[in-house]
């Protein structure tokens, strides 16, 4: 069945009626080495690792698991800044027929807890600075495994773990490849927030990961020449927009990954400089940080070509004097996680419309519905809820049966987005997620922080919501109601939210109130506050 849309601007050679191929995404990897052998995958402070060491550092990482009994679709988690050992483990899991789940190094214990009992990981990958938060709460979980990576100096190897090398060296020798099936085995458990407070982990099989891979090349192709790029990668691999557009895109075109583990605008413009990269996938953020550098001219930005901008919306003025001083073409583009995840861009060989997010990937089709019930397709220019169908949309829910059913149906992919389409076919993005807060780029879910606030013995009742920052885009703001005959100061509960979540979560501005707007039924107006925020902000 294919409901596909059609653009006319496609150029010629573009295929809407893309076929991908039965592959998995360490078959893609194997076919990349055979043709790119010798030309470097990932570069990392200079030191280079070619297309061949790749893969034989994730055959041997196979083995390795193989050896430690993990077996195929057994579940293993990568807690990683970028750096060459994600990809040798990301694509080693992969190998031995594991499941990938991704987890951000910025989560604390308890988040760590539930990310891995719900998944059942048995291995974890963790950056050796952060063993403790893991040792904290290894007992609760049901690892068998730990492999700790060092990133400087020499390798450590607390009780109870491996150093990567030493895990990479009992893979020797071994060599350990699952039989895959790519339309049905999960490849990725990408974690997500969710209505309940608790994030989800989206599914992606194989066949999604490959299928948005190839998409993505078909619609940048008039740009990419493969195996000559080279691909700032500085979006953490952990977020499903690096994973896909930095980490398989190139690997897929055989370009090179200049990988950054974090965001440090001196140290991103001096790798401009020296490394000259091509292709800058970022977040908006990263632009203002560039754009508002003083001597940013004299960094060699011209250097790049495309700038493909996701995960938070991308202002109209920043595009404009970013394009200026790089000469580089800034494509916003529409993904979610459970789209492994792009599913429209601003394209290259045609008009880009500032404040759209673009056109509709091949093989990808959207419709716009009424809200209430999901079932009327709307005229462009109508407001709806933004609906998805395409070979990137995820398997399901991982355990969430009801989730599932929710999220999927027919095969669409309700998004909870709320947009319109113009007469060409252009989506352009309204309002998000009811009450997603995006902050750099970061998906935040306020009732993630809510529950937390609640728990502390003064507050009585809390709320969050998301200002306008114009640096981060959006920053967390809480509005609470202590307990009677209780007294904190704003300052005491950032610091117990500082101790209690991912420090991007943590609210920058606590207001106090003696009651907060309610409905007739009693349930916190959030919107009300939204509101009273914004017209201060005007």
């Amino acid at each position: 069945m294919m409901h596909e849309e059609r653009f006319s601007v496609y150029p010629e050679g573009m295929s809407h009626d893309l076929t991908i191929p039965d592959l998995s995404l360490s078959d893609m990897l194997k076919q990349s080495a055979e043709i790119y052998g010798s030309h470097p995958a990932v570069s990392f402070y200079g030191q280079k690792m070619s297309y061949s060491e790749l893969k034989d550092a994730a055959s041997a990482f196979a083995g390795a698991l193989a050896k430690s009994g993990l077996a195929k679709g057994g579940r293993a988690a990568v807690m990683l800044p970028n750096c060459p050992q994600y990809a040798v483990a990301y694509y080693g899991i992969l190998q031995a027929g594991g499941i990938v789940t991704q987890m951000n190094p910025m989560l604390v214990e308890r988040e760590i807890q539930h990310i891995l009992n719900d998944s059942e990981a048995e291995v974890l990958v963790v950056y050796d600075a952060l063993y403790e938060k893991v040792q904290a709460v290894r007992a609760e979980t049901s690892l068998k495994t730990v492999i700790t990576v060092s990133l400087g100096g020499a390798s450590s190897e607390p009780a109870d773990s491996l150093s990567f090398e030493n895990f990479l060296r009992s893979g020797a020798g071994i060599y350990h490849e699952a039989v895959i099936d790519p339309a049905n085995d999960i490849a990725v458990l990408q974690y997500t927030g969710g209505t309940t407070g608790l994030s989800k982990g989206a599914m992606l099989t194989h066949r999604n990961l490959v299928a948005n891979t190839i998409q993505s090349y078909e619609f940048f192709k008039t740009e990419v020449r493969l195996g000559e790029e080279k691909c700032l990668t500085v979006i953490p691999l952990f977020h499903v927009f690096g994973m896909t557009s930095c980490m398989n895109l190139s690997i897929y075109c055989g370009n090179c990954m200049i990988m950054l583990p974090r965001f440090d605008l001196n140290e991103v413009l001096e790798t401009i400089k020296h490394e000259q990269p091509t292709i800058f996938p970022g977040v908006p953020t990263m632009y203002v940080a560039i754009t508002n550098h003083p001597e940013a001219e004299n960094y060699g930005l011209d250097c790049m070509k495309i700038c493909n901008s996701g995960s938070a919306p991308m202002p109209v003025e920043l595009l404009k004097e970013f394009e200026r001083k790089t000469g580089a073409k800034i494509l916003e583009g529409y993904g979610l996680s459970e789209a492994s995840p792009t599913t429209h861009c601003n394209p290259a060989f045609a008009d880009r419309k500032p404040g759209s997010v673009g056109l509709g990937f091949p093989q990808t089709a959207c419709k716009i519905v009424d809200v209430a019930t999901g079932l009327e397709e709307l005229a462009p220019g109508e407001l709806g809820e933004i609906i998805i169908y395409g070979p990137q949309v995820m398997k399901g829910y991982w355990n969430m049966p009801e989730e599932t059913a929710h999220a999927l149906r027919d095969g669409w992919l309700f998004t909870g987005d709320i947009g319109m389409k113009d007469q060409d076919g252009y989506l352009y993005i309204t309002d998000r997620k009811k009450d997603m807060i995006i902050a750099s780029g970061y998906n935040i879910y306020p009732r993630d922080i809510e529950e937390i606030l609640y728990e502390h013995p003064a507050v009585r009742e809390a709320v969050v919501i998301g200002i306008p920052d114009p640096y981060r885009g959006e920053s967390v703001k809480a509005f609470a109601v202590l307990k009677t005959g209780k007294d904190i100061s704003a300052e005491e509960l950032i610091e117990y939210c500082r101790a209690n979540m991912s420090s991007y979560k943590v609210p920058r501005e606590i207001e106090f109130r003696e009651e907060l707007p309610k409905t007739n039924v009693g349930k916190i107006l959030r919107r009300a506050l939204r509101e009273e925020a914004a017209q201060k902000h005007v």
